[in-house]
């Protein structure tokens, strides 16, 4: 089955540039495009009202001033909160990217973007998928999108709305374990996500074979890394990926 014609580079921002920026927020995204990077990770999810946003987790304790479940929250709500001020002064006042301005973002850089879908629990993942997976399409062309996740339901409903030449999906593992490869071909899936401290020779090399694009998560100590890049892995996703320019094969 055809895939769209993406040109992985080697490193990829996760949650922008998350080692300087506060994660998933415009701000981040900016600073990875000025710092030269072609593509970012971000998460999306859904508020209470299923206005999709770009976060990560089940709360916004982590990453704002405010407290409770981000399912709780209509759009104005989330609004208020400060996203930015527990990373850092410079950052006070940033707000909540909802994903339509994220994507008017990436698509203003020219950037790719790889985009989890992250189904928190007691989530649907058929109404993440709805929200999200149709207006990436609608906004970056399929050779600057993969779209991922966990969540076999939510990757399953993503393949119903388009096909393998219209959208690359990531099927995202911790361990490349029995199993994976019916997955993937379930799937018509693109590409292989995995956790790189995680990941074996024999496991990399089976995906490889069987003709998958491997991306590993969330490495950030190049020297530590060095020795996957001859396993075939194809992209890092990293906090920091100008540390591993220097390090790279």
């Amino acid at each position: 089955m055809p895939h769209p014609d993406i040109s992985l580079p080697r490193l990829i921002a996760h949650r922008g540039l998350s080692a300087h920026a506060p994660e998933n927020t415009l701000a981040a995204v900016r600073a990875a495009h000025d710092a030269g990077c072609d593509w970012v990770e971000l998460d999306v999810q859904l508020l209470g009202d299923g206005t999709p946003v770009i976060w990560h987790d089940a709360t916004v304790l982590r990453c704002s001033d405010g407290r409770g479940r981000l399912d709780e929250l209509d759009l104005p709500a989330a609004r208020r909160l400060d996203v930015g001020a527990w990373f850092g002064d410079a950052f006070r006042g940033e707000r909540i990217a909802t994903l339509a301005e994220m994507l008017k973002l990436i698509d203003e850089c020219g950037m790719g973007l790889n985009l989890e879908l992250k189904v928190n629990r007691g989530r649907s993942a058929a109404a993440l998928v709805e929200e999200a997976v149709p207006a990436a399409l609608d906004a970056l062309p399929p050779e600057r999108l993969i779209v991922s996740s966990f969540n076999d339901d939510a990757l399953a409903c993503a393949r119903e709305l388009a096909p393998a030449s219209r959208l690359a999906l990531g099927v995202l593992f911790e361990g490349i374990g029995r199993g994976w490869r019916s997955r993937c071909t379930e799937l018509e899936a693109f590409s292989v996500h995995a956790d790189w401290r995680r990941l074996s020779r024999r496991g990399a090399t089976a995906v490889k074979d069987d003709g998958y694009a491997l991306l590993c998560y969330t490495p950030n100590d190049p020297a530590a890394f060095a020795h996957l890049w001859a396993w075939g892995v194809d992209a890092a996703i990293s906090d920091d990926p100008g540390r591993f320019i220097s390090h790279l094969p």
